[in-house]
């Protein structure tokens, strides 16, 4: 079993390798023949490409838009989202059931749906091809996810432990801040980890909503594809850097995110 699960890594992993080692070949090597002749002939190697990428402009403010783009996407998702959990799982209100439906029946929503009417919606108000927009287009579609899954999480936390901690004076702030999030710390981690990782890897919103001047990194990739079909030199790093960030974010909290995912969604 430990052997076919390694098999299974390896053969999962190859692509991400296969993009590094070409990220780090010239461009006429790469024409001349495939990415494991590296193994063969290890004198390819050659660091030229990233300092290529790190001269082009428009690589590296795609990475800085992205940052700005995905860093405010996934705190605001956590930070209401885990309001929201709290207060549907814990808060007494009228139509607390109802709502919390409403919010699941989100769920089912997909993004393409909204992309007319929240273009016309955006281009009024004066968002349109804004960081803003995009920050406020991902923070509303990944809301349902995060009240859904907090939400089922909050709810086992034992009802004797708030009761304890109200009858020693707490508020509902306190409550919150004290004892619901340090023992909520694996679904919030692991809603952070999804939201990141959507977020970053998106291309179909950014596309649409981000300000095509600076765009994120999905979207300056396909650009340079577009309008530079064999600058390999710059694509094979620029996109091993996209991907190698959110990789890097999932394998750090993978733990979390398991344990996160499975004590709320599946309890």
């Amino acid at each position: 079993m430990r052997i076919f699960l390694v098999l299974v890594g390896l053969f999962w992993l190859m692509p991400t390798v296969g993009l590094l080692l070409s990220s780090l070949r010239s461009p006429s090597d790469i024409s001349e023949s495939g990415w494991w002749q590296v193994f063969s002939a290890p004198a390819q190697l050659t660091t030229e490409n990233y300092a290529d990428l790190l001269a082009n402009e428009t690589i590296t403010g795609s990475l800085l838009s992205t940052i700005l783009i995905t860093v405010p996407a996934t705190v605001l998702v956590v930070v209401i989202g885990s309001f929201a959990g709290y207060a549907f799982a814990w808060l007494d209100f009228p139509g607390r059931d109802w709502w919390f439906l409403v919010g699941v029946g989100l769920l089912v929503v997909p993004v393409q749906v909204a992309l007319v009417p929240v273009s016309k919606l955006f281009g009024t108000i004066g968002i349109f091809e804004t960081t803003l927009g995009v920050v406020l287009f991902h923070t509303a579609f990944g809301l349902p996810f995060a009240i859904f899954l907090l939400r089922n999480f909050f709810a086992e936390i034992p009802k004797e432990l708030l009761e304890a901690a109200r009858l020693d004076g707490a508020g509902e702030v306190r409550l919150f801040t004290r004892v619901v999030m340090p023992l909520g710390g694996p679904a919030i981690a692991s809603l952070g980890i999804f939201q990141f990782l959507w977020v970053w890897n998106d291309m179909l919103v950014a596309l649409i909503f981000a300000d095509s001047e600076s765009p994120p990194i999905t979207v300056a990739l396909q650009q340079q594809v577009r309008q530079f079909g064999n600058n390999i030199d710059v694509l094979a790093p620029g996109a091993f850097v996209s991907m190698v960030i959110p990789l890097a974010v999932f394998f750090a909290f993978q733990r979390q995110f398991v344990s996160g995912v499975m004590a709320g969604a599946v309890k």
